[in-house]
């Protein structure tokens, strides 16, 4: 039979891996198609297919269970915790005491510090609530020790020939039941202020107390002393709130500080801030010097004698306006209570304070005056008063002091110093140049007239 290409269908059967395939030929003019025939065990393998799909999605909703919902519950669980400590003051602190420590270097070298050698810093935390509750027991504590001072002066003017009357206030802190009251010289006693051309001022010529409760008292002035610009005033009452005098030589810098007072007249109100320096070298406008303690609570005009206490509600000082002067911010000063102590209990006793004195009135040489008028450096002595310890001793007009108590002076401040620690009636050897010579005089110290 013959064979007709384009009529006859050319059928090509071959297996290869076990899959029959089929190519048939169509007659020409049609496009060759190919079968691709499943064999069962196929199908069988996609029916796997299907079930490996629904353990795929199997799968998932069970990730979601073991991993992500344990995952969120963990981080919600840390962040109850984290709030529980950053909540409860005690955990907080034991945390942060833990974690904020310094290694011990203290240790010699070669030495190993295990970690268990620290110095723990003072983490302590600040309570707002504390401080304001310390604030509060001090000035109720303080208060009712504290008065309002009322000073009527007279005023006599050049340009009126009729006296007026001046008013002064200031504060005063109660030092004893039976009504003795410490304040600042300057309050009580105006004429200590500097001079003025234009006016003279008085004495006192009337005091009024005011205290805590409201009641006003007629006071007495007991006795003054610019030189350390305190004063004591007396009213006739018993039974006052004497304040707590504390010991002004522990204070320390930074430590709290209150102030108590009547400024700008507004009665029993207190300014609260720190220690800003002790034994602080001021001098005021007369020229008086003072060892007073620096802080920063605001002291106004009024404030002037009233008590700078402590976190106790002791009476650590005495405020002064007159040191810090106008237009002064954050800059007060107070005389240290325990250099008040002998001066009120004199001025109590004898009206006024006994100090040793020497009776002249001295120049400062340095070298160059010195030896411009061949003398020597030293105190020069321009003035002796009569029937005084110096006049007495043998000192004359023209010596030049050189040493005290065997210290060389070049300032009366420094001879003054050294006579200051003694008492009436004791002695003081001073060396002085005399023509060309120095000579040693002992002095007698007498009371200040």
């Amino acid at each position: 039979m013959e064979n007709n290409e384009n009529d006859s269908k050319n059928v090509t059967n071959f297996s290869e891996g076990g899959n029959s395939f089929q190519n048939v030929t169509k007659p020409s003019g049609e496009i060759n198609t190919f079968q691709n025939v499943k064999r069962p065990s196929e199908e069988r393998n996609a029916y796997k297919s299907f079930e490996t799909n629904k353990n795929q999605k199997s799968n998932k909703a069970g990730f979601g269970k073991t991993v992500v919902l344990p995952f969120f519950c963990g981080m919600l669980g840390t962040v109850i915790i984290a709030g529980v400590c950053l909540t409860v003051t005690p955990i907080k602190q034991a945390i942060v005491r833990q974690l904020i420590t310094v290694p011990d270097t203290s240790s010699s070298v070669g030495e190993t510090n295990n970690s268990n050698n620290f110095i723990d810093l003072n983490t302590q935390l600040i309570s707002l609530q504390g401080y304001s509750d310390t604030a509060t027991a001090v000035a109720k504590k303080v208060q009712p020790s504290i008065v309002a001072i009322t000073v009527e002066y007279s005023v006599n003017s050049i340009f009126s020939r009729v006296p007026t009357t001046g008013t002064a206030k200031g504060s005063g802190i109660i030092i004893s039941e039976d009504g003795y009251i410490l304040t600042n010289n300057h309050v009580v006693n105006s004429s200590s202020s500097s001079n003025n051309y234009f006016y003279e001022i008085g004495e006192a010529s009337k005091v009024t107390v005011k205290l805590y409760d409201g009641t006003e008292c007629e006071g007495t002035i007991v006795g003054t002393d610019s030189q350390t610009d305190l004063a004591v005033i007396k009213i006739d009452k018993d039974g006052l709130n004497a304040a707590e005098l504390g010991d002004s030589s522990s204070v320390q810098v930074g430590e709290f500080a209150m102030a108590i007072g009547s400024p700008l007249g507004l009665d029993n109100s207190v300014t609260a801030g720190i220690i800003s320096a002790v034994n602080r070298e001021v001098s005021d406008s007369d020229g008086n010097k003072y060892v007073a303690i620096q802080t920063d609570a605001a002291i106004n005009a009024g404030n002037s004698g009233g008590a700078l206490v402590n976190s106790k509600g002791q009476v650590i000082g005495v405020n002064t306006l007159k040191l810090a002067g106008d237009g002064v911010e954050g800059v007060g000063f107070a005389i240290p209570i325990n250099s008040t102590k002998e001066i009120y209990e004199q001025l109590i006793e004898y009206n006024k304070v006994k100090r040793p004195y020497i009776g002249i009135g001295g120049r400062e040489l340095d070298e160059d005056l010195a030896k411009r008028n061949n003398l020597v450096v030293g105190v020069y002595i321009q003035t002796i008063e009569d029937f005084s310890a110096a006049e007495k001793a043998g000192l004359k007009i023209g010596d030049v002091i050189i040493e005290a108590d065997g210290k060389k002076v070049t300032t009366m401040d420094e001879i003054n110093e050294i006579k200051n620690q003694k008492k009436i009636g004791d002695t003081m050897t001073l060396k002085v140049y005399r023509d060309g010579k120095e000579k040693d005089i002992t002095v007698t110290l007498q009371e200040q007239p």
